[in-house]
């Protein structure tokens, strides 16, 4: 009986440690796609931004025309102020500059959008969620927020720059380090 249960006892243990090293190996295999992944949202994402801005730009009277109906204060302004953003905005993403600091504002932009132009859909987020995420502010203010909370990831300038502020802090603190030392012989 004894012999039995530790028998038992082992092929638990072993099914604990096969299923750890596999879910660590999942772990693994899921953080390094988090850079690519976001550099995917950056640049579909980025793009789309480029282009609807682009797309307002060009046919700003449309859009002031757009605003005024929706009740936007100052619709002259408030419309060259959103095309921008989304045009600029959108090209930032996609170089990865300033990442989480633009995707704030797009992400600001696009609740706007759901209040003013697609209430009907904001208000069905709980009683009919398909219509809450059909709604165009949808994919955009999802890809916004994603940027926003995990930032730009490892292929950006973002990225680049952080290294590059790392690297010279470490440069001078180990400089530093040596004059101290220095000093002290």
């Amino acid at each position: 009986m004894v012999v039995l249960a530790q028998a038992e006892e082992k092929e638990v243990d072993s099914m604990i440690e096969l299923f750890d090293k596999y879910y660590r190996l999942l772990i693994r295999a899921g953080s390094s796609l988090q850079s690519p992944f976001l550099l995917a949202v950056r640049l579909y994402w980025g793009w789309q931004f480029t282009e609807a801005g682009w797309g307002k730009l060009t046919d700003i009277g449309k859009v002031i025309g757009f605003f005024t109906d929706l009740g936007i204060p100052a619709p002259v302004l408030n419309a060259y102020f959103v095309s921008a953003l989304e045009f600029g905005g959108g090209a930032l993403l996609m170089l990865g500059v300033g990442s989480r600091l633009i995707a704030l504002p797009l992400v600001i932009d696009m609740i706007v959008a759901y209040v003013t132009a697609d209430r009907d859909a904001l208000l069905s987020i709980f009683s009919s969620p398909d219509k809450f995420t059909a709604a165009a502010p949808y994919t955009f203010l999802i890809a916004s927020l994603i940027v926003l909370i995990f930032g730009a990831g490892r292929v950006s300038v973002d990225a680049f720059l952080a290294e590059r502020k790392a690297s010279r802090e470490i440069r001078q603190t180990a400089n530093g380090a040596l004059n101290v030392g220095n000093a002290i012989h």
